[in-house]
């Protein structure tokens, strides 16, 4: 399984999902499609968001993988645009990575 972990992952999610045997390619910064596409979104699995300010990043993975799996992890709340287009958002307050890797994976 290939993940994408986009945003300070200050929780340790990825580190959880490469415990889990996961390949995880972190990002940072401001994103953008031409980023995505480097990071290798289209062959990704899974795409993490952990800052809800790069929300628009999840249509535009979306558009660029049809079979991604799309996960908010972040303790602010999700933008109402983008809600509809995720499979789950979590707050880590109240679920630890490493449950969630796991969920992920199995």
């Amino acid at each position: 399984m290939d993940a994408i972990v986009s945003g300070p992952d200050e929780d340790g999610l990825g580190d959880a999902l490469e415990a889990e045997g996961v390949s995880v390619t972190r990002l940072e910064g401001t994103l953008s499609r031409p980023t995505l596409e480097e990071a290798g979104i289209l062959e990704a699995d899974l795409y993490v968001l952990t800052d809800v300010g790069q929300s628009t990043t999840v249509p535009i993975a979306l558009d660029l993988n049809d079979d991604l799996r799309t996960v908010v992890y972040a303790r602010d709340s999700v933008p109402e645009f983008v809600r509809g287009q995720l499979d789950l958002a979590l707050d880590p307050a109240l679920m630890e990575p490493a449950m969630v890797a796991e969920e992920l994976v199995g």
